[in-house]
């Protein structure tokens, strides 16, 4: 059955790859990196949109390198708020919809509770305000048709993430510190895509929802959690000592949220769920890693 067509942009970060590869049956889609969509340039935006009419538009194009953003605060502004409004606007224009990727990170951690979609946000850095910026400009121009998926701790077997960082790190030290009082939930980027797109099959599906993998971690936590499945997986040959630091011992120019664990309640009933736990999809991301 002819689901319909869409366009994927960001194509060449991780979360983009993982949509190109599970694409379900019916779908006809077309992906775009950055050099062939350049969601920057509104005349470029209008006239791939135009010429390739999607009826959904999944939008996984940011600058996601949070300490970057502090350095250079207009590129981000660029791509993550004006780069959104493009799309939304080119979207609109054609009649379609838009599903677009936000972070954990437009909240500042100071609930101590599972964030609700409801909640308001409350932005630390550059990468935070201008994510959250983007968020409203989509809500904007679609006019609240547009759907916006919050995640958090995106990591794949492609691009730059944590997990393919520390484990750079722990074939190259005999130690590392790693952060141990920010909470919030790893998210392998394949069942994520496999959730968008769920939601792009569910036309009335609009506003903002959460999700993520299920449980909760601290970037220690997590750490560890590499090295154990790293080992039995093949990948490592040997355990390296990781201590627990305390944020203000670990240098960063972007304040994070010390917790920024999302409730995805309301998504997970309408998309099906809970989602696997983070440590059981890290397993099977570093299996098929050490298989590949």
């Amino acid at each position: 059955m002819n689901v319909g067509k869409a366009l994927i942009t960001g194509a060449g970060g991780q979360l983009g790859i993982e949509l190109r590869a599970t694409a379900p049956p019916g779908w006809l889609v077309t992906a775009c990196d950055s050099r062939e969509l350049d969601v920057t340039r509104t005349e470029v935006v209008s006239e791939v949109l135009e010429r390739e009419a999607p009826s959904v538009v999944l939008n996984a194009a940011a600058f996601t390198s949070v300490d970057a953003a502090e350095d250079e605060p207009a590129r981000a502004e660029a791509v993550n708020v004006r780069g959104a409004a493009n799309v939304a606007e080119a979207a609109r224009r054609i009649g379609a919809r838009m599903i677009h990727l936000s972070t954990d990170f437009v909240f500042d951690g100071a609930q101590g509770r599972p964030y609700t979609p409801s909640d308001p946000p409350r932005p630390l850095g550059v990468y935070a305000r201008t994510k959250l910026a983007g968020e409203r400009e989509v809500e904007r121009v679609s006019r609240g048709e547009a759907l916006v998926i919050r995640t958090a701790w995106v990591y794949s077997a492609h691009g730059r993430n944590f997990v393919r960082t520390m484990l750079g790190l722990m074939q190259e030290r005999e130690s590392l510190g790693v952060v141990a009082d920010q909470i919030g939930t790893p998210t392998w980027a394949r069942p994520l895509a496999e959730a968008l797109w769920r939601a792009a099959a569910l036309p009335a599906l609009r506003g903002i929802h959460h999700w993520t993998d299920a449980g909760v971690a601290t970037w220690y936590d997590f750490a560890e959690a590499i090295q154990e499945e790293a080992l039995g997986a093949g990948l490592l040959t040997r355990r390296v000592a990781i201590r627990p630091l305390r944020t203000g011992e670990y240098p960063a120019k972007a304040r994070r949220p010390s917790f920024s664990v999302l409730d995805k309640t309301a998504t997970w009933a309408v998309l099906g769920g809970p989602a696997r736990h983070w440590r059981a999809n890290l397993r099977l991301m570093l299996g098929g890693l050490a298989n590949a």
